[in-house]
């Protein structure tokens, strides 16, 4: 190549590299300030000036005008829009203190969710103890983070000192792992454990002087020993200091349209469309060969600096274009390949360090291309669902066969530890009631999990179905076997004690027989035999969670039974625990077993349960309510639990009336063999002349 077309070619790159940090402006004839702060598009003030969901407010009532979200009305600052990284600065993210336990919450619309790498929650005052919840639509209110906070005899002014780093004296904080559109907060006392000293009076919690918030992350390492001094006192004196918090924000909720098609904000011949890859809500950004310019239907400033140096070599500008498309590509193919092997590299070692039998990881191998091909490039036209820890497509591979592909939405260490974690735990397992993993790919930041393919969606889309009913009676009773069956393997069968963590209905798939199969074990632990729990962040989902886990941090399998007895609760009554709350504000387990204790428990039940489940439903019931003691030790096993259906189900009238029988002969359901998930019967006369045993080889509902 002649030097003046190498320089040409340097010059163009560098120019196109300078031009993609330029800022870009607001459309013709709109705002294009407020204050100090600029408004670039897609942002705007006034009709016509910005993309549907980011409109802004200049309120110029201040000394210094203010920027604020949304077309009026607004109570959210903006302090900084950044158009190159996709994010928002915003003021006093959140304060739940409202002098009495409960939960509050913000939703942030459509285009903005919290940066779930920059943010962290944070509580100032004494023996408190918050959580921050995912209250998005899917109706599952996850903990997204948690900490607790005690002082003992130490007054919560003093507890964020620059010597404790807010680290659970008077003050803690907690990683946001989980970008949320809407959140809520759920802030209620600690210190109501049955060990322990009780609160001295000066430590007793007071929910009117805490202090709970999102806070950027870079501007509480330097800020937090500033927080102890600004705790509201009694009496509501002090106000909240303003903390910024980090918003992300995308086009649309998935990733870029199909290539030509006119639903797409990136019109101009200038720009293309580049899927979010930086959170958990999805949405894309358009780009310019100058600059960056999300949203911009209408017109795109992108602009090509083009610098000829000597005019000897004859190579016009069309052709040194072309020259430097190829250089760019190949740049950015040599780069990607070996960011593919640095992650196979990070990511099998991880592996390796958990997995029991080293040959299994050489065995579960799938690349990238393969995965691509199954999936056609993740086209959304293949998206299953998506959920806390990821977004499902359905792939198709090279021998025909169908399975389900779960793709991370957040490149985050904590979800790379739980998606490894889900392989190491998922590859001890063979249990026909869990979702069998065939393997996994290695070459992302965040490893691609391949599944078994489950057609049927989940065992709380079959429950919450419109109209007045659902699965029947039966369906729930086996399926409830089912899911037991599978945890007691869990607890007491596999090589190591394995803890679900986050059993809910939304994590039992159905197959085309209304077979179960627990899912999603991304936030499973391991615990040896010989221990009877482990101390962990805390995790799982709002309403399922376990108090004694919440309020202790002590993971055992009782755990597990807790949730399950939700579970067994949502079958009888049809009835979300996540989002039921009855007139008096009571929650659904809280009613429940008040309705137990009242022997009242019809009140609530499914109208469905009520006549086709009159022969066994107090009895599992009382299963329940058991289940549901908030004392782990007062629990029984999973394997209790599952004697106990086996028990219910085998006493049954559906179940013994369904065989076929001599004209005077009985049916009695003789044992449960689980790993055929069968039952045998003895079929005798009454004069008991005759009698046999065999086993039904047909699932019996």
């Amino acid at each position: 190549m002649a030097p003046s077309l190498v320089i040409a070619v340097a010059m163009f790159l560098q120019a196109a590299t300078m031009a993609a940090t330029a800022l870009s402006l607001s459309l013709l004839g709109c705002p294009s300030s407020c204050g100090s702060m600029v408004i670039p598009y897609p942002f705007g003030v006034g009709e016509g000036c910005h993309l549907a969901g980011f409109a802004v407010t200049c309120n110029r009532s201040y000394h210094q005008p203010k920027l604020f979200l949304g077309d009026g009305g607004g109570a959210t600052e903006v302090l900084e829009i950044s158009i190159l990284n996709s994010t928002v600065v915003v003021s006093s993210a959140f304060d739940a203190a409202k002098g009495e336990e409960g939960a509050w919450g913000r939703g942030l619309g459509g285009a903005f969710y919290l940066q779930e790498r920059r943010n962290r929650l944070v509580v100032v005052g004494c023996n408190l103890q918050a959580a921050l919840l995912d209250d998005d639509d899917d109706g599952q209110r996850d903990i997204v983070a948690a900490c607790t906070t005690i002082c003992g005899t130490r007054p919560a002014g003093r507890a964020a000192s620059s010597d404790d780093s807010c680290t659970g004296v008077g003050c803690c904080q907690a990683s946001i792992y989980l970008g949320l559109t809407s959140y809520s907060v759920q802030l209620s006392p600690f210190g109501t454990r049955s060990t322990g000293p009780p609160p001295t009076t000066t430590s007793s919690p007071n929910l009117s002087a805490a202090l709970v918030f999102i806070a950027d992350s870079e501007w509480f390492a330097g800020n937090a020993s500033k927080l102890g001094s600004s705790a509201r006192q009694p009496g509501g004196g002090g106000d909240m200091p303003a903390v910024p918090a980090v918003l992300d924000w995308a086009i649309g909720k998935s990733g870029c349209p199909a290539n030509g098609s006119s639903d797409t904000a990136c019109r101009s011949s200038n720009s293309y469309c580049r899927s979010s890859t930086s959170t958990s809500h999805g949405g894309y950004s358009c780009r310019g060969s100058k600059q960056r310019v999300p949203g911009q239907s209408l017109r795109c400033r992108c602009q090509v600096l083009l610098v000829v140096i000597g005019g000897s070599s004859g190579v016009g500008i069309p052709s040194l274009f072309v020259i430097a498309m190829a250089v760019a590509y190949i740049l950015k193919a040599r780069k990607a390949k070996k960011l593919r092997a640095t992650f196979f590299k990070q990511n099998r070692g991880l592996l390796l360090q958990q997995l029991v039998d080293k040959v299994i990881a050489e065995r579960m191998m799938f690349t990238l291309e393969e995965l691509e091909k199954a999936t056609n490039r993740f086209d959304e036209t293949r998206k299953l669902g998506s959920g806390g820890h990821g977004t499902v497509y359905k792939g198709i591979l090279l021998n025909g066969g169908a399975v389900a592909i779960k793709e991370s939405n957040m490149a985050v260490r904590k979800e790379i530890d739980d998606f490894i974690n889900e392989v190491a735990i998922l590859s001890q397992i063979n249990h026909r009631n869990v979702v069998q993993l065939f393997g996994c790919c290695l070459e992302t930041q965040v490893p691609l999990l391949v599944y078994e393919f489950i057609s049927n969606g989940t065992l709380s889309d079959h429950l919450h179905v419109e109209g007045p009913k659902s699965l029947s009676w039966m369906d729930r009773l086996r399926i409830a076997l089912e899911a037991a069956s599978a945890l007691a393997y869990l607890h007491s069968s596999a090589s190591i004690s394995i803890i679900h963590r986050d059993v809910k209905s939304a994590n039992i798939l159905l197959d085309s027989h209304l077979t179960a199969k627990v899912s999603d074990f991304g936030a499973s632990r391991g615990i040896p035999v010989d221990q009877a729990g482990v101390t962990t962040t805390i995790q799982g989902t709002f309403g399922y969670l376990d108090p004694e886990y919440y309020q202790t941090g002590r993971l055992t399998d009782k755990s597990d039974v807790y949730s399950f007895g939700v579970i067994i609760v949502e079958m009888l009554t049809r009835k979300k625990p996540t989002v039921f709350t009855s007139s008096d504000n009571v929650g659904l387990i809280a009613l429940f077993n008040l309705l137990m204790i009242h022997d009242s428990i019809y009140e609530i039940l499914d109208p469905q349960v009520v006549t086709e489940g009159m022969e066994n439903v107090n009895e599992v019931a009382a299963l329940a309510s058991e289940c549901l003691s908030l004392k782990g030790e007062e629990r029984p096993t999973m394997r209790q639990v599952e004697d106990i259906l086996v028990s219910v189900k085998c006493r049954s009238k559906s179940l013994t009336t369904s065989i076929e029988k001599p004209a005077g002969y009985t049916v009695q359901c003789q044992q449960w063999i689980p790993y055929l998930l069968t039952w045998e019967f003895k079929v005798s006369s009454q004069s008991q002349l005759a009698e046999h045993s065999y086993v039904d080889t047909d699932k019996v509902a």
